[in-house]
């Protein structure tokens, strides 16, 4: 089955066509011929025998866009002019920028922006270092930090690689939770130096979103920072991800007539979002969970087992299931994915229970396609914008941090993860809940928001805010 085009893999073509009848017909033709979309048309420059246009077209991944544009190429009466990927362009000069909120337009501005008149604010903080949150941008603002070892589903590709990604975290933060964030790369060679760096970092931030440390150091890091700092630290590719599946399954249970403690989950991937998801399905209380990495089933006793794996295997399978992923999924009701392509397949889902719940949430492929688990599957969901059901963490740190920063609070407690998961499923109305639909749109603007009053009110609840 073909595989779906995708905006992540669009085009800009700016193509010379003869201006004689079906000449359009054509190219639109051999576009759609090579399995890409028209997304969109400009408007046509009509140059004598020539018309000048810009056609949007949608591919399905790099290779497949050279042969788009071979297809268009070998047209006659076509040429393509120019022609560019707009995700790259989209990237040119990075996506954030720092903009001011007081203006600076004449001496007086100055003396108070500046100097003489920020020295009374910098005594006011010294005698008071609480007023620092409120006095300066640290009330608002994350430092967003990662050192480049686990990067969605591209692995230990450096902090430089990985800055596209924490800018577009920064991106999200803004539009969708009115936080201010910054991304933070560290060229670094251990667990301890990302610790003592975000510690000395932290006076300039109101709160530190980790992300993209592979486990286990990514535990190590997140427990460090969070004993020895007094704002939020919240690690999003373990937390976030718990917390929209816990709201996805809540919502998918609902369809499937299931009920929480009844459930065998098998959560596919051992790093740190699969031990996060875990942990948050075992407090909400899934039946029986099982975790497979790389070895197999994860079990007690069993040899290879980092600290968090071992934490896991103490507190999850309590039969003691071994084997391989295919072995541990027969019967199961719901697989949850967070590891890497591929990795099961339409046959592996006929071995799970009736109308199998499968969260496929690899990125940017997922453990199994959509269109593989078609006519399977009674849930489906990807942590993909191109498929339905996207399982996707602006759904919950947008809100998170919104919500503790309201509230002052100075740690995110497992209270406020479980509000912030119970204010997403809740987004979706009893009308509106169908298979194609348990989580938000992530474009949903009152989402972050619901989110943010829900885990500020747990944060009240838990006596974590500071006065």
């Amino acid at each position: 089955m073909a595989f779906l085009s995708t905006a992540a893999y669009s085009m800009n073509l700016k193509v010379a066509m003869d201006n004689v009848p079906n000449t359009l017909g054509r190219l639109a033709t051999a576009i759609g011929e090579a399995g890409a979309n028209i997304m969109s048309m400009g408007g046509f420059d009509i140059r004598g025998d020539l018309l000048i246009d810009d056609i949007v077209v949608n591919c399905r991944e790099e290779s497949h866009a050279q042969a788009v544009l071979d297809a268009v190429n070998a047209l006659d009466g076509v040429r393509v002019i120019s022609w560019f990927d707009r995700t790259f362009e989209m990237h040119e000069g990075g996506k954030i920028e720092v903009l001011p909120l007081v203006s600076v337009g004449d001496e007086h501005d100055l003396s108070m922006a500046y100097t003489p008149g920020v020295a009374r604010v910098c005594m006011a903080i010294h005698d008071d270092p609480a007023r620092v949150h409120d006095l300066t941008i640290k009330k608002n603002t994350v430092a967003i930090v990662t050192d480049g070892t686990a990067v969605l589903g591209l692995g230990d590709i450096g902090p430089e690689a990985a800055l596209p990604v924490m800018e577009g975290k920064a991106l999200l933060f803004k539009e969708f939770g009115g936080v201010d964030a910054f991304p933070i790369c560290l060229d670094v060679d251990d667990p301890s130096q990302i610790i003592e760096a975000v510690i000395r970092l932290a006076p300039g931030f109101g709160g530190i979103n980790l992300e993209d440390i592979a486990a286990p150091a990514a535990f190590e890091v997140e427990d460090a920072l969070k004993e020895a700092l007094d704002i939020p630290v919240f690690h999003d590719d373990q937390h976030g991800t718990a917390v929209v599946v816990l709201a996805a399954l809540w919502n998918a249970l609902k369809l499937t007539g299931r009920e929480i403690g009844d459930l065998s989950v098998v959560i596919a991937g051992m790093g740190a979002a699969g031990v996060a998801v875990g942990k948050i399905l075992r407090n909400a209380g899934v039946g029986e969970l099982v975790g497979v990495d790389r070895a197999g089933a994860v079990y007690s006793g069993r040899d290879g087992l980092n600290f968090a794996k071992e934490w896991f295997a103490e507190h999850t399978n309590p039969d003691r299931k071994m084997g391989s992923l295919q072995d541990v999924l027969r019967g199961s009701d719901v697989f949850v994915g967070v590891s890497g392509p591929g990795l099961i397949d339409a046959a592996d889902l006929r071995t799970m229970a009736h109308n199998p719940i499968v969260f496929a949430m690899a990125n940017p492929e997922p453990e199994i396609r959509p269109e593989d688990a078609d006519g399977l599957a009674a849930v489906m969901a990807t942590g993909r914008s191109d498929y339905p059901n996207q399982i996707n963490n602006v759904l919950a740190f947008p809100g998170i941090f919104r919500g503790a920063f309201d509230a002052r609070a100075t740690d995110i407690t497992e209270n406020m993860k479980i509000a912030a998961a119970r204010a997403i499923a809740e987004s979706v109305s009893d009308g509106d809940l169908k298979p194609e639909f348990v989580v938000p749109s992530v474009f949903d603007k009152s989402v972050p928001y619901a989110v943010a009053e829900a885990v500020a009110e747990a944060a009240v609840s838990d006596g974590v805010c500071r006065p």
